[in-house]
């Protein structure tokens, strides 16, 4: 069977087969194998009768990459993007969102998904996250009958029990398709530094005898710290020929420094047309961009193919190095981990700097889903015949069974990580009868894990243990009154992150209270997650500031909000952009890297378009506008979709 220009392989065949019977779908397939095909065959069924396709993504990076492709094929009129902090063409055909917008949207029976035909979730896998991964969960329980799923994942050996549980609770046929066999076979080796790129088995061979060293002419056996590999070296050890090459790092500081480090050894030529293409890229952008010791740091790597790339590069520069890797300019590009979610773009060799990140809580050990999924962007179809993976190791805390563990199979399962938020119950209250919202809870992917098709006879004391705890928090709090939603209840059910602050605040005469400033700083307070090593140049204190603090401690609420502890610290986000400043003047006051503060600023947005939708005071909507205009202007010039 041919599609455009491709003959299928037998899972795309499979797979088209099953849609073509109005199936649902569960691909489970390596990373680089084509699954990507399969939704374009969908869109390309449907493009033109009155039905719709979303396709979501765990990532704004991944949501707005698949924007910029399906609108070149499909047309610009054909294709929406909505990411909560950026809307485009919401009412269009094929619309591309993050999987969190597209599970709000469920949860609240959005008409806008009525004429639903397929959701297309991409990285399915995401499932297993265990602070999102009730998302995706949500957003199967919660979608209409009448839609069909196709679930993208990495190899998951769980396959066929998530497709029964999609088919248990939705009453349709859920086919599962497998495909194990990359089309570009891997090569994985590791990079020790005395004998250089070789087996596993021969680091742990060489570690295992011990240094002799001389004491008064004596012999002495003991151990001692041993010299770290070098990726300048392992570069060379690769040679040209092993080249593109993206090299994961876990540290954005790493990328950056480690391209500069390589850079100067100059084991590449200079290339005169990347600088070309840079400056003409740069030439319609503001000309403070390129006084940033980023963007001259990536100047002097690039001129020999060398990059790096991570989430606190401003956009204008991630999207540059995504060109010229795309047109093959780039040798070495030093990447983390969001590169390969985030951009689908192969390479002929991956390396891995440490299999050790900290993941926001503490250092660990990828597990293989993680490792699988970057060291699958090893190896390009149609160009390369062997896709290699080259992992440093160092011998100081090496364990043996702990690094083939990771890396030598993908057998982890996904696993529920089911958890009822606020605006979760909220709308449960909203929309159903408690007889329903036992029943629903009943549908979750841990209980079909737990209890098996059993899972209706799950005991209701057991069931409704985390409701009730919800319910009665927000009894407390007046969100709920004789099991109705009060108004704030109602405003609280558009709400999906901080739901009782943001209630307590713009759902009450709090809002009535504060001006534009005030608010912004909340909102800043809110959606800013302070790390020991962020510094402030100064603080911003004002009247303002103290006014606000006599409001928060008069709200039972608000008063123990932690968050709000930040408020003397992110007046460095709002202060000078409230009178008129620049970014670039912003980005002097700290050490937060670009990206980080147009992040920021960006959940500030999204936070206020969930208040505009959720308000029906006037008043209230009014000032978020201006509040939605000053954020606006600070970004113009620099925020790219």
């Amino acid at each position: 069977m041919k599609y455009k220009t491709f003959t299928l392989d037998k899972f795309q065949e499979d797979s088209i087969n099953a849609i073509e019977n109005n199936y649902s779908v569960v691909v489970s397939a390596p990373t680089g194998s084509g699954k990507t095909l399969i939704a374009e065959y969908i869109i390309d069924k449907h493009k033109d009768d009155d039905k719709r396709i979303i396709y979501t993504a765990p990532i704004k990076a991944l949501s707005n990459q698949k924007y910029r492709d399906f609108s070149k094929e499909y047309g610009e009129q054909k294709v929406g993007l909505m990411t909560g902090d950026i809307v485009i063409n919401p009412h269009a055909k094929i619309l591309i969102m993050t999987t969190e917008v597209y599970r709000n949207m469920a949860v609240s029976q959005d008409g806008e998904l009525a004429n639903v035909a397929y959701v297309i979730f991409d990285e399915i896998h995401y499932i297993n996250d265990p602070e999102r991964g009730y998302v995706w969960e949500e957003s199967i329980i919660y979608s209409l009958e009448t839609v069909r799923f196709l679930c993208l994942s990495a190899t998951i050996p769980n396959a066929v029990e998530f497709s029964n549980w999609i088919q248990a609770i939705k009453k349709h046929e859920v086919k599962t398709v497998k495909a194990t066999k990359r089309n570009v076979p891997l090569e994985k080796s590791f990079y020790d530094y005395e004998l250089g790129i070789t087996t596993l088995e021969k680091i742990r061979q060489a570690k295992q005898i011990p240094n002799v060293q001389k004491s008064h002419g004596k012999k002495k056996w003991r151990r001692k710290r041993e010299p770290t590999p070098s990726h300048v070296e392992l570069i060379r050890e690769l040679g040209k020929d092993k080249t593109p090459c993206l090299f994961f790092h876990f540290s954005r500081r790493l990328c950056q420094e480690n391209a500069l480090e390589l850079s100067r050894k100059n084991l590449f030529q200079k290339n005169p047309e990347i600088m070309s293409f840079v400056n003409e890229k740069l030439r319609t952008a503001p000309f403070e961009i390129n006084k940033l010791k980023s963007t001259q740091t990536l100047k002097e790597t690039l001129q020999q193919g060398i990059g790096f790339h991570h989430a606190g590069l401003l956009p204008i520069l991630k999207e540059i190095v995504e060109e010229l890797f795309t047109a093959g300019k780039i040798n070495v590009l030093y990447v983390t981990e969001t590169f390969a979610v985030g951009i689908n773009m192969p390479a002929k060799t991956v390396c891995f700097y440490s299999l050790r990140k900290y993941d926001g809580r503490s250092f660990r050990n990828l597990n293989t889903k993680e490792y699988f999924q970057i060291a699958g962007r090893a190896g390009r179809r149609g160009i390369d015949k062997i896709g290699y993976v080259v992992t440093m190791i160092s011998r100081n805390g090496f364990n043996y069974n702990e690094i083939r563990s990771v890396t030598d199979k993908d057998m982890a399962p996904i696993q529920s990580q089911f958890k009822l938020s606020i605006n979760s119950v909220l709308n449960l209250i909203e929309r159903h009868t408690p007889v329903e919202i036992e029943k629903i809870l009943r549908l979750s992917f841990f209980s079909y894990q737990k209890f098996g098709r059993k899972y209706a006879d799950i005991p209701a004391k057991v069931l409704m243990a985390r409701y009730n705890s919800v319910v009665r928090k927000l009894n407390k709090y007046k969100y709920i009154v004789d099991g109705k939603l009060t108004g704030k209840g109602y405003f609280s059910s558009k709400i999906y992150a901080d739901e009782i602050a943001m209630g307590e605040i713009f759902a009450t005469d709090f809002v009535k209270n504060i001006d534009e400033y005030q608010i912004l700083l909340l909102l800043a307070a809110l959606v800013y997650e302070h790390r020991e090593t962020t510094e402030f140049k100064r603080e911003f204190k004002s009247e303002k500031q103290k006014e606000l603090w006599k409001l928060l401690i008069n709200n039972e609420f608000l008063k123990r909000e932690k968050k709000f502890d930040n408020l003397n610290k992110v007046g460095v986000f709002i202060h000078p952009v409230y009178n008129g400043k620049t970014f670039f003047e912003v980005i002097n006051l700290t050490n937060l890297q670009e990206g980080d503060i147009i992040r920021i600023y960006a959940q500030i947005l999204d936070r206020i378009g969930q208040i505009k939708k959720a308000a029906t005071d006037s008043e209230v909507i009014t000032k978020m506008e201006n509040c939605q205009g000053i954020i606006q202007k600070v970004l113009e010039g620099i925020w790219l979709v």
